[in-house]
């Protein structure tokens, strides 16, 4: 990869008419998915006496609210984000206020809290996908788009690790349950706001149009599988790194407490390497640069298993979030690119439930496996998983360019950058 001059500033993206106003609303309801998650859990448990319900409870929002996202983004391309979004964040507040109701105080039923849960996540409204489709639509100067998705991307971790710690304060003077009602007032303020913003009526919505003929639609689904693999591999990656990590804290003797710091330089790595990442103006292909970014991702994590004590694991885990903004940018870049108008929310919504997917997975498996494996050869397995992402974006890469036909959607991903 190779660099030159700096692009426009960020500055430049914040100054685009609209855009102030439309991001800001977006990242006011985004909160609420970095709230959320945490509160319910915490509500449930409290409610029910019972961790195993709380998980189920979790695990039946998460399912819906991943596997049912790109469905929700196809509604938005459908109809646009001013018909289709509301309808979503009042069901999903309300049933957020529901929940938040029956966990009040002890004695909920688990199977009503669990259907109440089911339905909330499969109407979470997708203020991301949908937002970075405004940015397309914002930042058609060149060089624009590229950060403005690294802005996205930075903001969006930040928002993730102010969500539990917001969480964590409410829960100080409150019970749990007044965070999930929080989420819901944030979740509808923020898409109402978004939606009333004048950059988000630039998309009505293409009614029941069709992608043809059936050779674009081919070339969209080969476009879409890149990123979508890059995404998996990344996620089956960071969602093994919190029992590694905490497996490798508890065998040197520390307490949970400083994983949580671990954690926590995951994240500024993260935003360090999408501001960076953002400021530089590339001339290698995106695909290209999702392989190798990927690749970076997994040897740094592979790395990790080596480190001595927790200092070290330390430096690996900031040294591996450094490639985490980054790539989810890229994949979302690419994405956007091989997609129409027609499905752009949707291309990165897929995007979006790879990656949300994969750290399911990954923190699945790494439960069963943690007690089976040393943490070194657990972080081996993690590392591995994002390179072979990385290696099989690379040699489709290679091959479309080989081939021809695909390589439009390259073509069009490098007039991005």
């Amino acid at each position: 990869m190779s660099a030159t001059s700096p692009r426009p500033s960020y500055a430049a993206v914040l100054r685009i008419p609209y855009a102030r106003r439309t991001f800001a609303a977006a990242l006011v309801g985004r909160l609420s998915y970095g709230m959320v998650p945490l509160a319910v859990l915490l509500a449930v448990t409290r409610a029910t006496g019972s961790y195993a319900v709380a998980g189920t409870v979790m695990a039946l929002f998460g399912a819906t609210s991943v596997l049912l996202s790109p469905a929700r983004a196809a509604l938005v391309d459908r109809y646009g984000p001013r018909r289709a979004l509301p309808p979503m964040a009042s069901l999903y507040a309300a049933l957020l206020v529901l929940l938040a109701v029956a966990t009040w105080r002890p004695g909920a039923p688990a199977p009503v809290l669990g259907a109440v849960a089911a339905a909330a996540g499969a109407c979470t409204p997708p203020l991301g996908p949908t937002m970075r489709t405004v940015w397309s639509e914002l930042a058609a100067e060149r060089g624009l788009l590229p950060r403005a998705y690294s802005l996205d991307g930075v903001a969006e971790e930040l928002l993730f690790v102010s969500g539990p710690l917001v969480v964590g304060t409410v829960v100080q003077f409150a019970p749990p349950a007044v965070a999930v009602a929080m989420g819901a007032v944030l979740v509808a303020v923020g898409t109402f706001g978004f939606v009333v913003s004048p950059a988000v009526a630039r998309l009505p919505g293409r009614g029941a149009v069709s992608e043809k003929p059936t050779g674009r639609r081919r070339s969209v689904v080969t476009g879409i599988v890149p990123p979508v693999v890059a995404a998996g591999g990344a996620g089956l990656a960071l969602g093994a790194l919190d029992l590694l990590v905490l497996a490798f804290a508890e065998q040197r003797g520390h307490g949970d407490g400083v994983v949580a710091w671990i954690f926590a330089a995951l994240s500024a790595g993260s935003a360090v390497g999408g501001l960076l990442y953002g400021a530089v103006e590339w001339r290698s292909g995106a695909r290209v640069r999702l392989a190798l970014l990927t690749a970076g991702l997994g040897l740094a994590l592979a790395g990790a298993g080596l480190a001595p004590n927790l200092a070290v694991l330390t430096g690996a885990v900031v040294c591996a979030g450094l490639f985490v903004a980054p790539a989810l940018t890229t994949a979302y870049l690419v994405a956007d690119a091989s997609a129409p108008p027609t499905a752009r929310t949707r291309s990165g919504a897929w995007v979006n439930t790879a990656v949300n997917a994969g750290i399911a997975t990954g923190a699945a498996a790494s439960g069963l496996l943690v007690d089976r494996l040393s943490p070194a050869l657990g972080f081996a397995l993690a590392g591995a998983t994002a390179l072979l992402a990385a290696t099989a974006v690379g040699v489709g890469s290679r091959r479309d360019r080989a081939t021809g036909p695909e390589a439009r959607a390259e073509d069009s991903v490098a007039a991005l950058s």
